[in-house]
């Protein structure tokens, strides 16, 4: 008898208790982002007032989206990249063991597909404030609650990735000051500790930060061409470039540009849509991804096609990477270059900050029930995840890179190809049919079916096309790497009948 009512009120409070796990566990569908400064705790709410992002992949309401400096569109993109990190990308064009390209060539190469591939992401990212979704959010309206995974997994290590060259430069650069005493994983950490600290405010804190400090990030910039551009025209001698080097090499200044269409709408969700062109804001992208680029990415291909000629240059690249030539070209400027270098090493702040905000959020979208949890924890565990694979990927530093910047391209040509022609076909550029209140109903969103195949189908022309280290192609063998070209054209032809069934299918987009 006592076994029996010991039992009973064991189930009791387990009936009582049950409830309010649930409710804890749940998330309200179509709920969608309110401040509610009443109800917090004074402390917060001080973190709130001076800037705090409270706020994580929550539909921001029209109501909600009052920034109307626009121009700060811009010069978060503009800053993240006027820093030290398409130097090595373009280094790899003309260093002798990777490409081998002339300067000419390489540049020839950097501008047309630089000016190509920045389209799709420029087009994108007007859907952030138009919207008020975050990018991977409005993927859901393509590929669905669940199948969004995959792109999400994709997008949060590509953007880490991108991550990784930034700090391995910026660690590089710090460990060129004093190569005895201070290694490149120092710098690392550094560099990271410093950005995670910028990203952890959030929105507000990004745009103030990446609005001015563009200013020493140029300064330095062109103080360290300045000292040492007298050594760049001393190019090594090559031969004329073959179609498989231009298109290798497209293909990489292609994954360059086109993943930020994974990321691109997460830094205009608070901006009003109404009063401003969609023109201006595709320009403010195209134009913040373009302008600090090209010539970056121009000035690291002079600098690798140099490297060889001068003994300087040569032995601190083998040291410490791109950090050692830039102690070297401002070597002449004596303590002054030192500061300057300080700087350079510090210009890769912005773009770690930046990634790190956007992987955060990518995180907060695996599952639901992560919707509860403050953007906070995941910038932690983006950090943790962050120091040691820069590390692990300094040891290797060029072929690391060349992997990693050739691979994503394959996956964001799909991935952008699918919500381009969502937008434009299915969806008649009508952005109120991203509906707040399905953003996490998977009943309501599309299956992802469509995309998901779409998508698979293109590799069977991705992976002839892929020219790698450890990969080549029937198809790149006679004509370069093709596999972004694949990706992006093969994914889009499919995607329109497969969507059009789905539609047909379900009655609904």
């Amino acid at each position: 008898m006592a076994a029996t009512q010991e039992a009973d009120l064991e189930r009791q409070d387990v009936e009582k208790h049950q409830p309010r796990l649930i409710s804890l566990l749940a998330v309200e569908d179509g709920i969608v982002y309110e401040a509610h400064p009443e109800k917090n705790a004074k402390w917060y709410q001080r973190l709130l007032d001076v800037g705090f992002e409270e706020n994580g992949i929550k539909p921001v309401p029209v109501e909600q989206r009052t920034e109307t400096a626009y121009n700060k569109i811009f010069t978060i993109f503009f800053t993240c990249l006027l820093c030290l990190l398409p130097l090595p990308t373009g280094m790899l064009a003309t260093l002798p063991d990777v490409f081998g390209m002339s300067l000419r060539d390489a540049s020839l190469v950097i501008i047309f597909f630089g000016l190509l591939t920045c389209i799709p992401p420029a087009f994108m990212g007007i859907g952030g404030l138009e919207t008020g979704l975050r990018q991977l959010v409005q993927a859901r309206y393509s590929f669905g609650l669940y199948l969004v995974t995959i792109p999400l997994i994709l997008n949060a290590a590509t953007v880490t990735g991108f991550s990784l060259i930034s700090a391995v430069v910026g660690g590089q650069t710090i460990a060129a000051l004093n190569p005895e005493n201070v290694s490149v994983n120092v710098g690392i950490v550094i560099v990271c500790l410093v950005s995670w600290a910028v990203s952890l405010m959030g929105f507000k804190m990004l745009h103030f930060w990446e609005r001015w400090t563009w200013i020493p990030n140029l300064i330095a910039l062109l103080v360290a061409v300045g000292c040492g551009g007298k050594q760049l025209y001393l190019q090594g001698e090559t031969e004329p470039s073959t179609p498989q080097q231009v298109l290798s090499y497209g293909g990489l200044i292609a994954g360059y540009f086109i993943t930020f269409g994974g990321t691109v709408s997460d830094y205009s969700v608070y901006h009003q849509p109404e009063g401003v062109s969609k023109w201006k804001i595709f320009f403010y992208i195209y134009a913040g991804l373009l302008v600090p680029s090209i010539p970056l990415l121009i000035l690291g291909a002079a600098i690798g096609g140099a490297v060889a000629q001068v003994p300087e240059w040569d032995a601190a690249y083998a040291v410490t990477g791109i950090g050692g030539i830039m102690y070297e070209m401002l070597a002449p400027a004596g303590g002054f270059g030192k500061f300057i270098l300080v700087l350079l090493a510090l210009s890769v702040i912005g773009n770690i900050a930046v990634s790190m905000y956007s992987v955060s959020l990518n995180l907060q979208m695996i599952l639901p029930v992560f919707t509860k949890i403050h953007r906070f924890f995941f910038i932690l565990v983006v950090i943790a995840i962050m120091i040691p694979f820069a590390i692990k990927a300094a040891e290797e530093w060029e072929t690391s890179l060349e992997n990693f910047l050739a691979l994503i391209g394959y996956w964001a040509g799909c991935f952008d190809a699918v919500l381009i022609e969502e937008l434009l076909v299915f969806r008649r550029m009508d952005y109120s049919t991203y509906d707040h209140a399905i953003w996490n109903v998977g009943r309501k969103l599309p299956t992802g079916i469509a995309a998901i195949v779409a998508s698979l189908f293109s590799m069977g022309l991705v992976v002839p096309g892929m020219a790698e280290v450890w990969y080549t192609g029937p198809l790149a063998e006679s004509t370069g790497d093709i596999g972004f070209e694949m990706a992006f054209v093969v994914t889009a032809i499919f995607y329109l009948p497969f969507r059009w069934l789905e539609i047909r299918w379900r009655g609904h987009l």
